[in-house]
């Protein structure tokens, strides 16, 4: 038994001892990255004495010291002379940072939408360069984006079953960005805003920065639960509610018709703010009845399109559509916070859009989507069926194994293989075990073969192992 009982005694930091298992010093370090990775220690943390840590877990000396030096080597922490050992500013870099622009590795974790597909937005991009208008768009304007682009967003969010005009959308760059906007301007440290239990990861670490609580609800395949919701909204002060109703981003989910009336009588009952993140363009020409979240409450939801995301990553254009209740105070922020979209990028978005190579992008995309999961079901037919057939990632299981979800990833990265598990994607501490598989990164069908064999074959060995 330890020497001190530690009652009394203050830690920085101390780690479920039920979770730290053998071998010892690779669970104990992989708990202090999960502690950071997750925010619960930040930056300039001091982790306490090596000695005191093992006094506390009852474990060897030496046995901390490997575990420390374990985080030192994933830059992870760093330790000063005479003052002690503290968490990096820049931690994980293996763990935060993707690595699929390194040779050999199969990116299978940052989701980047068939980025290949650039003949349309090249020859866009030469339209607008040969525009009378060009200088203008070197020059500093309205931070909400020019007016025709504005138009221009409105009429495809049309496709969406959003309707509003030019005053009542923004250009942001990227949806963390409205995300962001939303937080900052809208919420008041401390509030609560309700979520999936597994939901988009820079909602979650910008929900940390913003020093707002995020709530998780319960739900099943089609999306949150609303009596769930219903009673987590009685027991808490909930001020906000997040959610992804098409093919959410990680779990694929899609909410339907009927679930989505029901949610949105609990949000009106509760007076919610309601972030829409629609992040595909699913609804597009695809022959059913399809009516928006902004569209049952436009008084109350801040309406993301995201399926520009999907046309183009790089060009980071999202459109906002929001009620006259939010307009000053989502502008401000988008002014204040220095967010504003490049207006050659707006451009290049506005082109495709109002000469209709966007929906066709948009088409080529889910036609290869599909095909994509085609061939991913061939490997894993144990995956959680997507909400679209064109998905562009899959939530898959992961098996029972003797490893933690970060040996997983960092394993499968020794094998040449990034991926995502769902750690992540939780504002919780319950297990977790899925991974999602970013079936759209590849730059062929051949690669993402090539990268889910040897996930098949990791799982097959180390559960094998494991039994």
């Amino acid at each position: 038994m330890p020497t001190n009982s530690f009652d009394d005694f203050y830690l920085s930091w101390t780690p479920d001892k039920r979770k730290i298992k053998r071998p010892y010093y690779l669970t104990l370090a992989n708990a202090l990255e999960a502690d950071i990775v997750s925010g619960k220690l930040v930056s300039g943390t001091k982790l306490p004495p090596q000695r005191e840590l093992a006094d506390y877990l009852d474990l060897n000396f030496t046995t901390v010291t490997q575990a420390y030096n374990l985080c030192r080597e994933r830059k992870l922490i760093y330790g000063v002379t005479g003052r002690g050992t503290f968490v990096s500013p820049l931690p994980g870099k293996n763990v935060i940072q993707h690595t699929g622009d390194l040779p050999d590795i199969i990116e299978l974790g940052l989701l980047k939408g068939f980025d290949q597909v650039k003949a349309p937005i090249i020859e866009a991009s030469k339209n607008v360069l040969q525009k009378g208008y060009i200088e203008e768009l070197y020059s500093y304007t309205d931070a909400a984006g020019h007016l025709h682009q504005r138009v221009a967003g409105a009429h495809w969010m049309t496709q969406m079953d959003v309707h509003t005009d030019c005053e009542h959308i923004a250009i942001f760059s990227g949806a963390q960005n409205i995300i962001s906007a939303t937080l900052l301007s809208l919420f008041k440290i401390g509030d609560k805003i309700a979520v999936d239990e597994y939901t988009y990861s820079n909602l979650i670490g910008m929900a940390r920065l913003s020093h707002i609580r995020l709530i998780p609800v319960r739900g099943d395949a089609e999306g949150m639960d609303a009596s769930e919701l219903e009673a987590v909204c009685r027991k808490e002060d909930v001020s906000g509610i997040f959610l992804m109703p098409n093919c959410a981003n990680p779990t694929t989910c899609t909410i339907p018709e009927r679930r989505k009336d029901e949610l949105a009588k609990v949000i009106a009952r509760y007076k919610l703010i309601l972030i829409e993140d629609d992040n595909t363009g699913i609804p597009l020409h695809s022959g059913k009845e399809y009516h928006s979240m902004f569209s049952r409450l436009p008084e109350q939801t801040i309406y993301i399109c995201n399926s520009t995301m999907a046309l183009c990553n790089g060009l980071r254009v999202a459109f906002a559509a929001f009620p006259e209740a939010f307009r000053v105070q989502l502008l401000n922020a988008l002014f204040h916070l220095s967010i504003k979209t490049s207006s050659l990028d707006a451009e290049i978005m506005t082109e495709l859009i109002l000469n209709g190579k966007a929906a066709k992008i948009l088409e080529l995309k889910n036609d290869l989507a599909r095909e994509r999961n085609q061939t991913f079901d061939r490997f894993f037919p144990e995956a959680v069926i997507p909400g679209s057939p064109a998905a562009f990632f899959r939530w898959l299981p992961i098996p029972r194994m003797e490893m933690d979800e970060m040996d997983i990833e960092r394993r499968l990265q020794q094998m040449g293989v990034n991926v995502y598990c769902s750690y992540r994607f939780t504002v919780n501490r319950n297990p977790h075990n899925f991974m999602r598989i970013a079936i759209s990164s590849p730059h062929t069908t051949a690669e993402l073969e090539k990268g889910c064999s040897i996930i098949r074959d990791f799982f097959r060995e180390n559960t094998s192992r494991g039994n």
